[in-house]
């Protein structure tokens, strides 16, 4: 047994070393030794000498294990800490530097009336000032003992008491329940109930074009170009390659023009079937010059690429791509590939897109999906990032495979010029002339292909003041077409269905619905029910519907699910500017026809730029690698020339007060014991808080 005891002491009974990392790397790590074979040595009569050794020891390894966890505890308490300090400095800087979006632009006074821009946020804040009234009258309600935990009250009972001048405070709160039940309560439910059935209809939508996406992954469905087109594309030059024209419109991008000229310069067409076209809409003298050397470059290298700048910005992007597309060489071309500055394409990508083309007389557009070098760089990219990947991965998806029908994304597209033509070419009506152009080919019967296995990179907004402008473009232009488009939608030849898809699903569901309701239900009904708690917003509606959509929206970014209740609380605090936009669109106001171009940062590094001169060479392109010094050095004394124009972080008004607005139907939800709905309202206003001291997105030191 001796033999057999020794076996299961040192194998079984022994312990390893144990390893304990601290986070925290101001911690230093500790190593406790295993307990050993005099641990678990028993005898039949064991010494007190050797029990209490015994004891100590493990009272020892405890006492350390117990000093790392408090370690551990002091680690996080530090970094909370940290966190709070540097939160609490950057909120002194916005308060001290005193910015807010209510300043204007000489963009804003040119396209904006300064009346029209602040009568939104004046509604807000009316609604914020008569809370804050509500609030304090419910106070002194409850410690005067109206206790409510029900809207149900018995309001005979109330108008019953007696009046003095003891009673003047208890007469006053009765009437104003009799008149909040009589008066304010049926219309408010009216609204929550109909902003409730918009809410499930948009649900539903969303839900079909999930189950359309895992149909299509299930099934394997995806678009594949006829076989006799890629063994065209692998026989050499003499097989199918049409002539391509490659345009870039850009405006003042001086950090990104380089990336974009080089990854088409390297396209893998043949080199007298393809012209590329660098639009250079800016009015920056030294990024002109930066564009023009950068195109003799290539020109001196072999590349096809022409510079073309006008002096007169008419129609912005559409006015620039309709004037390029007027030369008189365009009639020599069959495709126009579509790049914006900030977008690189793989050497492959119109051997990947154009052959779909081929036999197919019907396809106007062959539409590529987006990838994003720079979705990681903070909390604002990455939850764009579950957004865009949603649009792509199943809006657009979809729509591409049933019904041959999405919007136009403007750039990383390849177009059959006769489909433009056709359609009237591009027109400087609305500030979205991409989905303008794509609703008026769909109606003349030209068919689309999106290819999500097809990515282009580009950037997001790091910012969330370019954010916001973007999404105010992407949510007012819609509006604008709508209005322009429901009478050519109605005459059109198209079947019914395709007009219902149009018209119900495509603008009022996804680009009128959504904002409305996101906006009005939870910024607006959900905090006016606090005060008025005899209209009542269900549980299922404030919480389970909008976690199931957003649980839904993260899907094809899986990645991405510990981001999923910012992301929801998120969604919602940017629905005051889409709603915003929406209404600007929809009724012509002002801010409908800004443009601003969206600012970019220039992620791709200096070693990509290096690196994709070097693959320009394996592919027998020459090498144009630019002198990165000299430009720094230019870009940094045309920066010290504009420090006016420094970008900074602003106070956004219009969001800090619908923050200050839901922290206030919060607190007043305490008093009535509503806890989910505290919590949404909580956690949203702190939302907007953030949002509306601009925290969220790149920050300016």
């Amino acid at each position: 047994m001796a033999p057999l005891f020794d076996w299961w002491a040192k194998d079984s009974h022994r312990g390893t070393p144990v390893v304990v990392k601290m986070e925290n790397p101001n911690w230093s790590m500790v190593e406790l030794e295993g307990p050993s074979e005099e641990d678990f040595l028993i005898t039949d009569s064991p010494s007190r000498r050797g029990r209490d050794k015994s004891r100590n020891k493990n009272a020892k390894q405890l006492t350390w294990v117990l000093l790392l966890k408090a370690h551990k505890a002091a680690g996080c308490l530090t970094s909370i800490a940290t966190a709070m300090v540097t939160l609490g400095s950057a909120i002194k800087r916005r308060i001290h530097s005193g910015r807010t979006d209510i300043e204007t632009t000489d963009i804003d006074r040119e396209n904006e009336n300064p009346t029209v821009k602040t009568r939104f946020y004046t509604f807000i804040k009316i609604f914020l000032w008569l809370s804050v009234l509500l609030l304090g009258f419910e106070v002194a309600a409850y410690f005067k003992g109206w206790h409510f935990g029900a809207p149900h009250l018995q309001l005979q009972y109330l108008l019953a008491m007696p009046f003095g001048f003891q009673d003047i405070f208890d007469s006053l709160y009765s009437r104003w329940v009799l008149f909040r039940v009589e008066y304010l309560a049926p219309p408010l439910q009216f609204l929550a109930n109909a902003c409730i059935v918009l809410f499930l209809v948009q649900s539903i939508d969303r839900l079909v074009l999930c189950l359309g996406c895992f149909w299509i992954r299930f099934k394997n469905i995806k678009p594949i170009p006829k076989q006799d087109a890629v063994a065209d594309l692998e026989s050499g030059e003499n097989g199918f390659f049409p002539m391509v024209l490659v345009q870039i419109p850009m405006c003042n991008e001086k950090e990104v023009y380089q990336q974009s000229i080089a990854a088409v310069c390297n396209l893998d067409w043949p080199k007298s079937k393809i012209l590329i076209q660098i639009l250079d809409d800016s009015d920056d003298p030294t990024t002109q010059l930066l564009i023009k050397e950068e195109v003799n470059k290539w020109q001196q290298e072999g590349a096809h690429i022409l510079y073309r700048h006008r002096v007169i910005r008419d129609g912005y992007k559409a006015g620039n791509l309709k004037s390029a597309m007027n030369c008189s060489y365009v009639k020599d071309y069959e495709f126009v590939a579509i790049f914006d500055a900030d977008f690189q394409p793989t050497p492959d990508f119109l051997k990947r897109t154009v052959p779909h083309f081929k036999g197919n007389e019907e396809l106007g557009l062959v539409q590529a999906r987006w990838s994003f070098v720079n979705k990681d760089e903070n909390l604002l990219t990455r939850l764009q990032n579950i957004n865009l990947a949603f649009h792509f991965e199943v809006e657009q998806q979809v729509n591409g495979i049933f019904i041959n029908f999405f919007g136009f994304n403007g750039t990383a597209g390849v177009w059959r010029i006769k489909a433009l033509e056709d359609s009237g070419g591009w027109l400087e009506r609305t500030t979205v002339e991409d989905m303008d152009i794509a609703v008026r080919a769909h109606l003349h019967g030209w068919k689309f292909i999106f290819l999500n296995d097809v990515e282009c990179q580009c950037e997001l907004p790091e910012s969330y003041e370019a954010y916001r402008k973007q999404q105010h473009r992407w949510h007012s232009g819609p509006m604008q077409l709508f209005r322009l488009c429901l009478p050519a939608i109605i005459r059109s030849k198209i079947s019914i269905w395709k007009k219902f898809n149009m018209v119900f699903l495509f603008f009022l569901l996804r680009k009128l619905i959504l904002p409305f309701y996101s906006f009005t239900l939870f910024c607006i009904i959900l905090p006016m029910t606090m005060f008025i708690p005899e209209a009542e917003l269900p549980a299922w509606v404030v919480c389970y519907i909008p976690a199931t959509m957003s649980f839904l929206n993260i899907l094809p970014a899986p990645k991405s699910f510990p981001f999923i209740v910012p992301y929801l609380l998120f969604e919602n605090t940017m629905s005051v500017t889409k709603f915003n936009a929406m209404i600007s669109g929809l009724f012509q106001l002002g801010s409908a026809y800004e443009w601003v171009v969206t600012k970019k940062s220039g992620r791709s590094s200096e070693g990509d730029l290096v690196s994709l001169a070097k693959k320009e060479t394996k592919h027998q392109r020459g090498s144009s690698e630019p002198n990165l010094e000299e430009l720094k050095e230019e870009i940094m004394q045309q920066d010290q020339k504009d420090k006016k124009k420094k970008k900074h972080n602003r106070i956004y008004m219009k969001e800090l007060a619908l923050a200050f607005l839901l922290l206030t139907a919060s607190a007043r939800s305490l008093l009535s014991a509503q806890g989910i709905h505290f919590y949404f309202l909580l956690f949203q206003g702190i939302s907007f808080l953030l949002v509306g001291l601009d925290l969220i997105g790149e920050q300016v030191q």
